[in-house]
C-alpha cells in the first residue's frame, strides 16, 4: 500500500505545476499594449496623431501567437495608423501560413499626449 504522504505530494506537485502553467499562459497571452508616441512611431491620420501602422502590426503579430497553444501564427498588416484617441478603432489583417486571412480588431483603451494603450481581439 503506497504511503499516503507520497500520494499527497505527487497530487499537490501536479496541481502546482498546472497552476503555474495556467498563470504563465495567462501572462503571456496578453492582448493589450502601451506604446510611446514619439517622432519615430507617430504618423498623422485625418489630422490626428496616430501610432504608425507598422508598429501596431508588429506588436500585434508578436503578441498574437506568443506560445504554441495560444493563438495562431499570422503575419499582420494594418491599413493605416491607430488614432491616439480613446475609443478609436482599426481593423488589421492577419494572414495565416496557409494563405487564409482573418480580421483583427484593434481598439484604443487610453490615450495621452505621450502614450497610447490599445488592445486587439484574438
Amino acid at each position: 500500500m503506497p504511503d499516503s504522504r507520497f500520494l499527497v505530494g505527487v497530487v499537490g506537485g501536479a496541481a502546482a505545476v498546472l497552476a503555474l502553467g495556467g498563470i504563465g499562459t495567462h501572462l503571456l497571452s496578453n492582448t493589450e499594449s502601451t506604446t510611446r508616441l514619439d517622432a519615430y512611431d507617430t504618423v498623422t491620420v485625418d489630422g490626428h496623431k496616430a501610432l504608425a501602422p507598422n508598429i501596431v502590426a508588429g506588436r500585434t503579430e508578436s503578441l498574437y501567437h506568443p506560445l504554441p497553444w495560444v493563438g495562431v501564427k499570422v503575419h499582420v498588416s494594418c491599413p493605416e495608423g491607430l488614432k491616439a484617441q480613446t475609443g478609436a478603432t482599426l481593423t488589421c489583417t492577419g494572414r495565416r501560413v496557409d494563405g487564409t486571412t482573418l480580421d483583427i480588431p484593434v481598439t484604443v483603451v487610453r490615450a495621452t499626449d505621450t502614450h497610447l494603450t490599445w488592445r486587439f481581439e484574438r
